[in-house]
């Protein structure tokens, strides 16, 4: 029987499957995670920067089931990005997209049916807690059950990048993804 690992860090190798430049330099560690289970809250430090022009994020991913989670942002400024597909055996095909812009104080609800990833646009540390229910045997901080991560590899990323540009985020669409359905780009320029 395999023990719950509360504490985890994204290292740069383990990244390198959803950046907008794979082989762009980075932090060895882009961010930490000290999971909590059922019985306390999440926190994820991320640290500051960019890799090649894409500001430091989370892997990101779709829940299991009908999961919903809130997360409150605690320090930092960020962009949540989250998307929904219009149909699981489609990870290139959107119904939705959304960027939201948060600060330290800002939470914000992740529904159901909708991926989601956090990227640090400060110049310090974006911490963030969150109720995922990270619990149980088959569980761990580095790669949580109700998580599924697959189709955001196999997609290279979101469906945009949040790079820098002229010192203020820009975004980048990914053109694996033939449609993205409804956008709000959260009053962010889209670049070419």
């Amino acid at each position: 029987m395999k023990a719950f690992e509360p504490y985890a860090a994204r290292t740069h190798e383990m990244m390198r499957d959803v950046l907008h430049d794979a082989g762009a330099p980075g932090p060895a560690i882009h961010y930490y995670m000290i999971r909590g289970g059922k019985d306390k809250r999440n926190i994820t430090v991320m640290e500051p920067g960019v890799v090649g022009r894409e500001y430091i994020k989370t892997y990101g991913h779709y829940h299991v089931g009908a999961l919903e989670e809130t997360y409150w942002f605690v320090h930092g400024e960020g962009v949540v990005l989250m998307q929904k597909r219009v149909d699981e055996q489609k990870p290139e095909m959107l119904e939705a997209f959304r960027a939201i812009r948060v600060k330290a104080g800002d939470s914000v609800r992740m529904p159901a049916g909708f991926a989601h990833l956090m990227v640090n646009i400060g110049k310090t540390w974006l911490v963030m807690v969150d109720d995922s229910p990270v619990d149980g045997v088959d569980d761990s901080a580095s790669r949580p059950g109700h998580a599924d991560y697959e189709p955001v590899k196999q997609m290279h990323g979101f469906a945009y990048y949040v790079v820098e540009q002229g010192g203020a985020p820009a975004l980048i669409r990914n053109t694996r993804y033939i449609d993205v359905g409804s956008v709000d780009l959260g009053g962010m320029p889209a670049l070419e």
